[in-house]
């Protein structure tokens, strides 16, 4: 059933996590040059991002506070019947990460924005790579390119009051009834008041490939092994999540658990905006263990871009057009502000 809405509070709650994942949702339409007569390439989109969003020369496009972490995955092996991949048998995989709030502005106060992003690069003994970007929704409001477009234009800042028009946005969230389950989501999220104790989600279907050559769909969650605690009502720090990781890994590693939930016939795998039944099996692939952490402008992921579409042998996207799309999005973004810092003499 559909979730209404009702007021301004709701709608503009709903617009600060949306504006969290605005540059995700736009990217796709953008950069695979779905809309419109004329091809929308990356750069367009970008351009399009950083005049709606601001510019900050050097940082990523969204997501643009962060700080780089770094550990190892455990595999349990109980996923290794479901796909070839070396990174579900390997006992001890290398971990290189990064945490990050959503937006474009590098110098948000960190509790001021809803939504929370972690994106890895798992690196196994066989020389293959798989990198992956997780945000705490489960779903995403949408699942075309053009109601993707339509979302940004929603969300847009009036010029007036510099956020989005709560009206505009109640209008665009009853034309797309599909939204339900992420204005669900939204409805019940509660922030917590830590990365450490915070979910992270694929969003996008995946599908492992066993030794048979059989595809297995997923997604994926990390869920956190570190109990949950709400986030105050009042933070004065501006880094507020930032010194709260340091502080928690001065006193020992952090762990979450990766969770591999397995659609069943029906389930949709190329809509991201389609939530799975809650009575999905689950597997439990393993353990994910941070236990360092650098400055973003420092650390090893500072270069690194998180493409979801590096993939090792035995995972491979669905069909989901989003994936193709992101993979460009990000390209671009990773592109840009490479060359802007070299020309700022720094590269955060």
């Amino acid at each position: 059933m559909s979730t209404p809405l009702h007021g301004r509070p709701r709608a503009l709650r709903l617009a600060a996590i949306g504006l969290g994942l605005t540059a995700l949702a736009t990217g796709f339409a953008y950069a695979a040059g779905w809309i419109g007569a004329e091809r929308l390439t990356p750069k367009r989109f970008i351009d399009t991002f950083e005049t709606q969003a601001g510019h900050y020369p050097g940082y990523r496009k969204n997501h643009a506070k962060g700080l780089c972490v770094s550990g190892y995955f455990l595999s349990s092996g109980q996923a290794a019947s479901l796909s070839t991949a070396r990174v579900f048998n390997q006992s001890n995989v290398a971990v290189i990460g990064r945490f990050a709030i959503g937006g474009a502005n590098p110098h948000s106060p960190d509790a001021s924005v809803p939504t929370r992003s972690l994106a890895l690069q798992l690196s196994t003994d066989d020389g293959q790579q798989w990198r992956t970007g997780m945000n705490t929704p489960p779903v995403l409001a949408v699942g075309t390119p053009e109601a993707f477009y339509q979302q940004v234009l929603a969300m847009s800042p009036d010029p007036a009051t510099g956020k989005p028009d709560p009206a505009r946005l109640q209008a665009f969230f009853a034309a797309h009834p599909e939204s339900a389950a992420f204005r669900q989501w939204a409805k019940d999220y509660k922030a917590s008041d830590s990365f450490a104790s915070t979910s992270y989600n694929s969003i996008n279907a995946f599908a492992l490939i066993d030794a048979s050559g059989k595809a297995h769909y997923v997604r994926w969650s990390l869920l956190p092994q570190t109990p949950f605690s709400a986030l105050p009502a009042k933070v004065d720090d501006n880094d507020y999540l930032q010194h709260d990781l340091r502080q928690r890994l001065s006193q020992g590693p952090l762990r979450w658990t990766l969770q591999l939930t397995l659609a069943a016939a029906g389930d949709a795998v190329d809509d991201p905006s389609q939530p799975w039944p809650a009575q999905r099996p689950t597997v439990n692939a393993g353990t994910l263990v941070l236990d360092q952490v650098d400055a973003a402008e420092r650390g090893a992921c500072r270069d690194l871009n998180f493409d979801p579409l590096i993939l090792p042998s035995g995972i491979r996207p669905s069909a989901d057009p989003i994936l193709a799309a992101r993979s460009a999005a990000y390209s671009e973004s990773f592109n840009r502000r490479s060359r802007e810092a070299a020309q700022l003499g720094a590269r955060p």
